[in-house]
């Protein structure tokens, strides 16, 4: 649950930005979720959501004619060379990686994309800035505090509380809950 709350925008925000359609995107998602997840014995719990690195090829490559077909080729050529260079690390190994691309720089290019992202989460935030706080400070405490599975549904638990809360508060609608 928690990984549907942490990647559903992605997963129905993308398709809405480049054109396709969200159900198709949720299902392709939830088959490589299942493949993953067989692939590694389900030994790491991860949900595969849509990436946002194909947004700006796509909206170029469908152009004003919104040739989707030029797109998806676009997509399965990216996926293909995907595959190949995992299938290469598979077989030499990851070290490489490490030396070509060490922690530092991974670790940079992930806060890169974060501050990139965070005037997005601040919009969303400023909706209701103490129900936004509130979730992040419930997060972080969570996080930092406990151990095993509540530790690893930081996130999950957080939106649970912060939700429990608003709803008891009166800062829930009614009306938004019930056109779920």
């Amino acid at each position: 649950m928690q990984h549907v709350i942490a990647m559903f925008g992605a997963t129905f925000l993308v398709p809405l930005i480049t054109g396709f359609p969200p159900t198709t995107t949720i299902l392709f998602s939830g088959i490589g979720t299942i493949v993953f997840l067989v692939v590694t014995r389900n030994k790491i719990p991860s949900y595969l959501g849509s990436s946002f690195a194909f947004i700006s090829p796509v909206i170029a490559s469908m152009g004003a004619d919104k040739n989707i077909g030029l797109a998806l080729s676009g997509i399965f050529a990216a996926g293909l060379l995907l595959f190949l260079i995992g299938l290469i690390v598979n077989q030499i190994g990851h070290q490489w990686i490490n030396r070509l691309m060490p922690p530092v720089v991974t670790g940079s290019i992930v806060a890169l994309i974060g501050l990139n992202l965070a005037s997005v989460a601040a919009k969303s935030a400023a909706s209701n800035w103490g129900y936004s706080l509130l979730t992040m400070l419930v997060i972080l405490v969570i996080a930092a505090t406990s151990q095993g599975f509540l530790g690893r549904i930081s996130i999950f638990a957080g939106v649970l509380v912060s939700w429990i809360i608003a709803a008891i508060t009166g800062g829930l609608d009614p009306k938004s809950v019930a056109a779920l």
